[in-house]
């Protein structure tokens, strides 16, 4: 009897040893960080010009303050000034819009991120249409997101665009490639698939209602995962050879560790993907790190367009 083309990868899976080449994406976005405190040296030495991000976080969420905190921290080993707002969670959606305005009019300020999620009282959409699109270095504005889908100079999202950076570096010209972005996302999937469009791939866009969706991801030379659905992806949906980009971050129970831990994994099973893909990003340590990276290259790019300046090289979409 023969078996179906996925049950036969899933065998093989089983069998081969992992050969994919890891994307360690720790050493990628150290590099990326590296070349953007070089540019930022640069740009003062020579034009006088320190680059600006402020973020603005509302609230108390342990996990935001972590992640700022090491933005805040990052953003200064660059070189660049780094502006902290913190807010109390009942600030008013007035008093929020009013800080975004100064931050749009302070011509220190060449980045603006606002920490997302926000309280329930303050509507998220209005408030990322509030800040200046050309310092909207997360690339949420609704006008970055139409430039981008035109194929327009836009501020791109970071983590797409680290995404696509690994990516080149593997690769070089991915013109002509098959691409399967699995997830619609407004942060990920949507400007992925716009990203590779660009780049001349082929892509689809599958997700929860996607018939058949592991036949189609099995097509693809790119697989692209951002569903959050914890290792969804196995060894049968994939291509021999085809390079995996794992975009998710997922906390499931581990009882190897004892009782009541968990550990973090993709939206891809990584050891059984391993043996058959020809290149993956791991869980964590892969996407991860690339998007801090990303935002501190987009916060050089905008300075950079603020001040008539050629972009930096190599470090946009």
């Amino acid at each position: 009897m023969t078996l179906p083309q996925g049950d036969v990868l899933d065998q093989l899976a089983k069998v081969m040893p992992m050969t994919a080449d890891r994307i360690d994406g720790k050493t990628f976005a150290a590099d990326v960080r590296g070349r953007v405190a070089t540019q930022v040296a640069r740009l003062r030495e020579v034009h006088g010009i320190t680059p600006g991000l402020a973020v603005v976080l509302v609230g108390e969420d342990p996990a935001s303050q972590v992640y700022v905190k090491n933005k805040g921290i990052q953003t200064v080993e660059a070189g660049m000034q780094s502006f902290e707002h913190k807010l109390d969670t009942s600030v008013s959606e007035a008093e929020l819009l009013s800080l975004i305005a100064d931050l749009n009019a302070d011509k220190a300020v060449h980045g603006i991120l606002v920490q997302l999620p926000l309280p329930k009282h303050i509507d998220e959409a209005g408030v990322l249409n509030a800040i200046d699109p050309a310092k909207d270095v997360d690339g949420f504005h609704i006008s970055n997101v139409g430039l981008l889908a035109t194929g327009q100079k836009a501020m791109v999202p970071c983590t797409p665009l680290g995404c696509l950076m690994m990516l080149r570096d593997r690769h070089g010209d991915l013109s002509g490639m098959n691409a399967v972005v699995i997830g619609r996302s407004n942060i990920v999937g949507k400007p992925m698939a716009q990203l590779l469009l660009r780049d001349s791939c082929t892509v689809t866009v599958a997700h929860s209602r996607t018939k058949n969706i592991e036949e189609v991801v099995r097509r693809a030379d790119i697989v692209v995962a951002a569903v959050g659905r914890a290792q969804m992806v196995n060894a049968a949906w994939i291509k021999p050879g085809a390079t995996v980009i794992d975009v998710g971050i997922n906390r499931i129970e581990a009882p190897e560790k004892g009782e009541g831990k968990t550990r973090l994994v993709g939206d891809v099973d990584y050891a059984s993907v391993a043996g058959v893909a020809g290149a993956i990003t791991p869980v964590p340590g892969g996407v991860g790190p690339m998007t801090i990276a990303c935002l501190l290259a987009n916060t050089l790019t905008a300075c950079c367009r603020a001040n008539g300046l050629p972009e930096p090289e190599g470090l946009t979409a």
